[in-house]
């Protein structure tokens, strides 16, 4: 089988144009090589991916969507979609340090952030140089964005915050927070250093799946916060949260894509030899039906994706293409590594195979960055608004 194997892109895809291939051929290439050995280990022993992390930055794989002349590649959002998604195949837990840091530590600083910020924070995000992160759920406020207890008061030209988030992924190890309080005038976004005074590190979670990625708690105790870093207007952070999670909706769909292919790559090859009763699982035609059926599906979820990226990159309005390519992908990785596991029996349900693994990484991606359930809210609402 080719390293890029013929199952994974059978026909043509009409958004790829020669800078795609080029970047997925390499992204692939590193992910097996280097990624792939490593992976078993990340997750059984919880380790956080700092060799890997570092050799992507210095590949500029940190900064993929964003201009050269901020420290990016300059390559297009497609193109960061194809880094997740190839990153995915063979890692969900670098997948996802990766898109956190992108998608939501670094984005809404070169989406929304002043020229000043953008000069202190954004080079040092895109190269690779720091990590990014981003808190915004709270112990009471998890779908419910808008009931964050975090309140950040005015004093002269600083903001006082107080506070916990959670889920922070990349928390220990980020260089800078983009978190959301409650002011006077409603959701207001700031840029925090992690070491302003009065961050702390709160719980480390212990998680089902996705072990080696850095998810955890943070705490803010009177930490103060210099205007300069507000992101945005007062009261104007929750609509550029929302915008910030329509695009960052599309790598987590990539993610639960590349976990989902990165199990039928282990699946055909498996029911290609293995023998049972006389002939190999490949010849009898339940599981011919298990494998066309999660081909159909991941091929259906990859056009999807793609799609939304490529909107993105005209500069469109996401959140409806968004919502839908998360929504699906999530849900067929589910269906695609449950069938990969199936297929292999029990050797599927044991460490040895990686497929048990990506089962545990995907569960993620129908909860993160907005529940299967709120992405299917914000398809419908949109479809009825689209009629009033």
């Amino acid at each position: 089988m080719s390293p890029l194997a013929d199952i994974t892109f059978s026909e043509p895809i009409p958004f790829l144009q020669e800078q795609h291939l080029e970047v997925r051929e390499l992204i692939h290439r590193y992910a097996q090589e280097q990624v792939k050995p490593r992976a078993a280990r990340l997750d059984e022993e919880k380790v956080f991916p700092h060799d890997t992390v570092a050799e992507l930055a210095e590949m500029g794989m940190l900064g993929v969507p964003f201009p050269e002349e901020v420290g990016g590649a300059g390559l297009d959002y497609l193109s960061y979609i194809l880094v997740i998604e190839e990153l995915a195949r063979v890692c969900g837990t670098t997948s996802i340090t990766v898109a956190a840091h992108t998608s939501l530590g670094t984005n809404p600083i070169y989406q929304f952030g002043t020229d000043l910020q953008k000069e202190k924070y954004l080079r040092k995000l895109a190269t690779g140089e720091m990590l990014g992160a981003f808190a915004l759920t709270e112990p009471g406020a998890g779908s419910d964005a808008r009931a964050s207890k975090t309140t950040a008061v005015r004093d002269g030209d600083d903001w006082i915050v107080n506070g916990v988030k959670v889920y922070c992924t990349n928390g220990t190890h980020a260089g800078t927070v983009i978190l959301t309080t409650k002011t006077e005038n409603g959701i207001t976004a700031f840029i925090a250093e992690k070491s302003f005074p009065g961050i702390s590190n709160g719980t480390l979670e212990d998680k089902l799946g996705l072990r080696g990625s850095d998810t955890r708690e943070l705490v803010f105790e009177d930490v103060r916060i210099p205007d300069e870093n507000r992101v945005g207007e007062e009261g104007g952070g929750f609509k550029r949260f929302m915008m910030t999670l329509d695009a960052g909706r599309i790598s987590i769909g990539a993610m639960a894509l590349g976990l989902a292919q990165g199990a039928l790559d282990v699946a055909l090859p498996y029911a290609i030899e293995r023998k049972q009763f006389g002939q190999t699982l490949g010849q009898f035609g339940a599981i011919q039906e298990r494998l066309a059926d999660m081909a159909v599906k991941i091929h259906t979820a990859r056009l999807t994706l793609y799609h939304a990226a490529a909107l993105k990159d005209e500069g469109r309005h996401v959140a409806y293409a968004g919502s839908i390519g998360k929504l699906y992908a999530s849900e067929i990785a589910m269906e695609v590594i449950d069938s990969a596991i199936q297929i292999m029996g029990g050797n599927g349900f044991t460490r040895e195979y990686p497929v048990e693994r990506m089962f545990r990484d995907a569960k993620l991606c129908e909860i993160g960055e907005g529940t299967s359930e709120v992405q299917r809210l914000v398809i419908s609402r949109m479809m009825l608004k689209s009629v009033q």
